[in-house]
């Protein structure tokens, strides 16, 4: 008798474990960091981004029953339903819904009509407060795919040692000492394909097609092909640096 209720308490017990709200919680900030792993092992960066995407960054607060999105051209706020077995519908207005859910340590976006399903993980780089929706995205991405030790082996500067740094700061790069990676939006229609990158000093600065193949990168001229009428539209022209990953 003892050892049924032995048991009987373990089971409630285990039981309880498994349906602990926490473990349901979607709470948070969550990055899309498989399409960041992908970038990462040195492929182009549009490539990772189109093929994990579309959606970069989600921001959840269950109390103010509100959840948004960004898929890096727009933000998008929605306002959540409920719980319901485990998924959080989520309403953006009449216009859409998506369904969220916990998978262990990811957050699940279902798939719908007009997206595929999606995983996300907790964000773990700190960023300023009051910073804007995708910033942890954009963060943990730059120590990625940008971070670490480059070289320059031809342009100007060779030798130099360059770095990246995740809040858009460049030291060793002669001509600037901001970037920013064009992830989703004009910039990325003006660039027929190519990954393109924003480079400035003391606030001026030019677009640069970029393209990365495993530890190498090669940074090019923009050339604008377009009249003056029309949008712009960037390809490759001389190339002005390569760098390599150290």
């Amino acid at each position: 008798m003892r050892h049924a209720l032995a048991l009987s308490l373990v089971a409630l017990f285990l039981g309880g474990c498994a349906s602990n709200p926490a473990d349901r919680d979607i709470s948070g900030t969550w990055i899309n960091q498989v399409a960041i792993d992908a970038a990462a092992k040195g492929s182009p960066l549009r490539e990772a981004l189109q093929a994990y995407g579309p959606n970069l960054e989600w921001d959840v607060n269950t109390r103010a029953a509100q959840a948004r999105y960004t898929n890096g051209f727009e933000n998008v706020d929605g306002k959540l339903l409920g719980e319901e077995s485990g998924a959080w519908k989520v309403d953006f207005y009449g216009s859409s819904a998506s369904e969220l859910k916990r998978d262990g340590k990811q957050l699940s976006q279902a798939a719908s009509d007009n997206e595929p399903e999606q995983v996300f993980d907790r964000a773990v780089i700190p960023v300023p407060e009051g910073a804007p929706l995708g910033a942890s995205f954009e963060r943990a991405l730059y120590t990625a795919y940008m971070g670490g030790s480059w070289q320059v082996v031809s342009g100007p500067g060779e030798g130099n040692t360059v770095q990246f740094q995740a809040d858009g700061q460049v030291a060793g790069l002669p001509g600037a000492d901001r970037y920013a990676l064009c992830l989703a939006g004009d910039c990325a229609s003006m660039s027929g394909g190519n990954d393109n990158m924003w480079l400035q000093q003391n606030g001026q600065g030019n677009t640069w097609i970029f393209a990365r193949k495993g530890k190498e990168m090669e940074i090019f001229q923009a050339t604008n092909t377009a009249r003056e009428d029309e949008m712009p539209q960037f390809t490759p022209g001389e190339r002005k640096w390569l760098l390599e990953k150290q």
